[in-house]
């Protein structure tokens, strides 16, 4: 019984392996959409809304390398690093997820969260974490370190309806994404934990304190001298003031 119980789980794990997408093609080719903008879609037609999507595509060298910045330290400091996958900070996070009974958001490097955003649900089941790392290394292999970065930065929500880093900075700040300030993509890089609650007009206190840590970062790393970093964080005290605080703003999602 054993043995036919692993032949099955053997069999199983085989056939969605074989069901995976390929990441070849997007070294040439920008996808047409994503799981994840599918997937709000769906949630706007069950609410009787209609699907809103703003999103323009840019080249890495169309973005201001200070919101690069931001946003790389934010998210995955070590991403030019590692292969993929953050084996120190996922260790952390399992170890946490044993503690509290449930995976977390926690140890997902760019590389997968771009794997999530392109081809999975946003559930935080053990078989599509699976799926996840699967399909991570096929991103990391097939795809230079330059292109996972430029992908991930054109797909990822910055608001309702709003993807990508030219739409998000249209969005939120009325400037294209090569204009962006420091404090700026300090801010969009701040919103990522949970983008559709979090942003510069909902006043979240979270958002702020997470925006003055992220110019620190910056500064601690030299992308940033001593005075670019006090505007910046003036920038930010100055964009989030007068701002109603916005409770729900400190909550985070996957």
């Amino acid at each position: 019984m054993l043995g036919a119980l692993f032949l099955g789980l053997v069999a199983f794990a085989s056939y969605e392996y074989a069901r995976l997408p390929d990441a070849e093609p997007l070294l040439k080719q920008n996808p047409k959409t994503t799981a994840l903008i599918e997937q709000r879609a769906e949630e706007a037609r069950a609410a009787n809304q209609k699907p809103r999507r703003r999103q323009t595509w840019v080249s890495l060298s169309n973005v201001s390398k200070h919101a690069i910045a931001a946003v790389v330290l934010s998210e995955d400091a070590s991403f030019f690093l590692h292969e993929g996958v953050d084996t120190k900070e996922l260790e952390n996070a399992l170890d946490d997820a044993v503690r509290q009974g449930k995976l977390g958001r926690g140890a997902s490097t760019i590389t997968q969260q771009l794997a999530k955003n392109l081809w999975l649900s946003t559930d935080r089941s053990l078989l599509r974490k699976a799926k996840e790392l699967v399909l991570t290394w096929r991103l990391e292999k097939a795809l230079p370190k330059r292109r996972i970065l430029a992908l991930y930065l054109n797909v990822v929500e910055w608001g309702n309806g709003v993807y990508g880093i030219e739409a998000g900075a249209r969005e939120h700040f009325g400037v294209s994404a090569a204009e962006l300030s420091p404090a700026q993509g300090a801010l969009l890089a701040s919103m990522l934990p949970a983008p559709r609650r979090r942003s510069p007009a909902s006043g979240s206190p979270a958002l702020k304190r997470r925006a003055h840590w992220v110019i620190e970062q910056m500064q601690g790393v030299k992308r940033l001298d001593a005075q670019q970093a006090a505007a910046a964080h003036a920038e930010i005290d100055a964009l989030m003031s007068g701002k109603k605080a916005d409770g729900a703003g400190d909550d985070e999602e996957t």
